[in-house]
């Protein structure tokens, strides 16, 4: 197969390297649907931009015509990270592969996902007759691996899913501390000694060494996105989630269908709620809904009776990540 190199990762948290970017940081959830797209929504996709390049949680059939809607460019997606195999989290990919190709991309495309995800892309690029381009790599995780990014760790996870499902979690590393502007003045501290000392050099006032400890607070920690994929609520995610920024997790059915939806892999609002609550995240964005949902108000109210603030996530709705 032209231009497709495989990477396995080793099961137990092998490393990956790549390359990857920071600020500013912004979520577009692309598609929201739960099983098949509705009028309503589309199926499961979520661009997260990293400002230097674009990353994909899943690809949902009809994921690049949805970015065509929104505020993200197709072309600038550089990495997708699937959860599992059920069509409607990666069935946009062979349309989307195509289309880059036919805008002439060269760039490469890494994409990432369980173990079964090699054979998959192959099959992928079996599909119609086309000339791919650019190169693919694929990379075959199991869960526990971690991927080090340039600015971004990715580490996965276990879901509880009837197909192998991975969650992911997306981190960016911690930052220096605050500037006490107070005491970097009383020391003498002015104009490009500012930048120095943030970039960790020391500088020299009069006869005195100025640290970056001396005027800088301790370490804050960098943003981080968590995403559930399909699953039921698990220990794994939680431990996951643990005080992220935003947790994206699934919220197929409302209470009273919960026992139905656990039998199938999948979360009620509530137990997502009750999950993100549990692992003190910032912010919940629930997903991933039944096509008996027409509107999603309902359930994002059942979320807010255990974590206040719950979101329900809409197609194209797109959500700036700040800093902590």
């Amino acid at each position: 197969m032209p231009h497709l190199c495989l990477a396995l990762n080793p099961a137990g948290g092998g490393v990956i390297r790549g390359s990857a970017s920071r600020r500013p940081m912004r979520l577009t959830f692309l598609g929201t649907a739960g099983s098949w797209p509705t009028k309503e929504r589309s199926a499961s996709a979520i661009a997260l931009d990293t400002d230097r390049e674009v990353i994909l949680l899943d690809c949902g059939e009809g994921t690049q015509r949805q970015l065509f809607h929104s505020s993200v460019s197709f072309m600038r997606v550089r990495r997708v990270f699937l959860t599992h195999f059920h069509g409607d989290h990666f069935l946009g990919l062979p349309g989307l592969i195509q289309s880059m190709g036919l805008n002439n991309r060269t760039e490469p495309l890494d994409i990432y996902g369980p173990p079964e995800t090699p054979e998959m892309v192959d099959r992928i690029l079996k599909l119609g007759y086309f000339t791919l381009r650019f190169p693919i790599q694929v990379h075959a995780l199991q869960a526990g691996a971690t991927v080090e990014l340039d600015g971004l760790t990715v580490r996965s996870a276990k879901a509880e899913h009837p197909v192998p499902t991975l969650a992911y979690r997306l981190d960016e590393p911690a930052k220096r501390g605050r500037f006490d502007e107070v005491k970097a003045h009383a020391l003498g501290i002015h104009g490009r000694d500012f930048s120095r000392l943030e970039a960790g050099e020391s500088v020299t006032v009069g006869e005195r060494v100025v640290r970056p400890d001396d005027v800088l607070g301790g370490p804050r920690a960098g943003r981080s996105v968590v995403y559930s994929g399909d699953t039921s609520p698990t220990d794994e995610i939680r431990k996951l989630a643990h005080r992220a920024t935003v947790l994206i997790h699934e919220a197929t059915t409302a209470q009273e269908l919960e026992s139905e939806a656990n039998a199938w892999g999948h979360s009620s609002a509530r137990q997502a709620a009750e999950l993100a609550r549990d692992a003190e995240v910032a912010t919940l964005f629930l997903t991933h809904f039944s096509s008996r949902y027409k509107e999603s108000a309902p359930l994002e109210v059942e979320a807010r009776g255990r974590f206040p603030g719950a979101l329900a996530a809409r197609d194209l709705l797109d959500h700036l990540i700040k800093q902590p």
